[in-house]
């Protein structure tokens, strides 16, 4: 089968360019002495995972329970979960204990000693990390010594859990104006772990690892000393929101989608079979944020014929998405009619990856394999 025989929407995988993308952190967190723990919350595959593993990384993050439960199924032997998982789910979590090496964090006195009480009566120790709050006021603890130190301190009093480290997620890159709004992100977020690290170190609490991520940063925080570990999840494939901030060009986008032109009711105007239930309704973030739902692609091969370069093209714009169409606007000479082909790289892949049970594999000849996305739809 090949690119252009797939049954439209389809969500395409360029082997060359994952292959590219996952080499390229793997490089940059081996030569600054990082541990590498891929995010799978974008791929949700155990097939694109193990490729990170092979590359390096010391074992996965999941975003919820039932993912790690199913990459747990897939033979990952160390899955951290940067989610602040409730003793209501004890069961499970037990159970996923007692299969592979688990880690996750804690960010409220009374939820750790709940899991406290549940993993003394099994008879179990497990690995937590504190959340640490450097600046995107989500999850996570006020970074205040005089509040975050007594915190961590009781953690680490409490049996059945071993308390490893600091945990952070830099989200607030997501909205950084600039290159330098993202340096001084990570050099932050860097600071704020340290200065921790050694407050607790003074009371005689010991947190071996300091653990970020976030793919926005990880230019610049690979390079910030102190750190242990980094997240990244994005990066696998990238997309428009990790152009516009600089991650990445269109040329790194390893997720696309292929869709079909299904009406051409006007000169200025085409309609596509991609929605928002493929490409969702994700906005563009960025630098300077794009319009539309995803930029539709023009592809020209090099100089050498060797590579053929992913490039925006200008006279199509996506305005406005309904769960089953696209509509294109058109300027130029454009000229699609119905059953064209294009290639559009979303404002978020994460999402799109969410949306399909499968992916396609395409390979340097177009040919396409299978992709399943085993972790699809797990939410809890």
């Amino acid at each position: 089968m090949t690119v252009t025989t797939l049954p439209t929407p389809a969500v395409l995988i360029d082997q060359h360019r994952v292959a590219r993308n996952i080499a390229r952190l793997a490089r940059a967190t081996a030569a600054a002495g990082l541990r590498l723990r891929p995010h799978t919350k974008t791929h949700k595959s155990p097939v694109v995972a193990r490729w990170q593993l092979a590359a390096g990384a010391v074992g996965i993050c999941c975003a919820k329970l039932s993912e790690a439960e199913v990459f747990a199924d897939a033979g990952i032997s160390d899955i951290r979960i940067p989610y602040p998982l409730h003793p209501a789910v004890a069961a499970r979590l037990l159970a996923l204990a007692r299969r592979t090496h688990v880690s996750f964090i804690v960010d409220h006195l009374d939820v750790a000693r709940g899991w406290s009480r549940v993993l003394s009566e099994a008879g179990m120790t497990v690995d937590v990390l504190v959340k640490i709050d450097v600046g995107f006021h989500r999850c996570g603890i006020a970074p205040s010594a005089d509040t975050a130190v007594p915190f961590i301190t009781a953690v680490a009093q409490l049996p059945g859990l071993r308390q490893v480290g600091l945990l952070s997620h830099a989200g607030q890159s997501y909205h950084a104006a600039s290159e330098a709004d993202l340096r001084t992100m990570a050099e932050e977020e860097a600071a704020t772990l340290r200065a921790l690290q050694a407050a607790c170190a003074a009371q005689g609490v010991a947190l071996p690892e300091l653990s970020a991520g976030a793919t926005p940063t990880a230019r610049f925080s690979v390079s910030q000393p102190g750190l242990t570990e980094y997240r990244a999840g994005n990066y696998v494939y990238l997309d428009r929101t990790q152009v516009g901030l600089g991650a990445g060009t269109l040329d790194d986008c390893a997720l696309t989608v292929l869709a079909r032109v299904v009406s051409a009711p006007a000169p200025d105007r085409v309609v596509l079979d991609a929605g928002s239930k493929t490409l969702s309704s994700d906005g563009a973030r960025g630098f300077t944020p794009g319009t539309g739902y995803g930029v539709v692609l023009r592809h020209r091969p090099d100089a050498h014929g060797a590579h053929v370069e992913q490039l925006a093209d200008p006279s199509l714009t996506i305005e406005r998405l309904s769960e089953e169409h696209a509509t294109v606007r058109v300027t130029g000479n454009q000229a699609l009619v119905p059953g064209d082909l294009v290639r559009i790289v979303p404002n978020h892949s994460c999402v799109v990856s969410n949306l399909v049970d499968q992916a396609w594999l395409v390979d340097p000849h177009h040919s396409v394999t299978a992709l399943p996305i085993a972790a699809r739809g797990c939410l809890t």
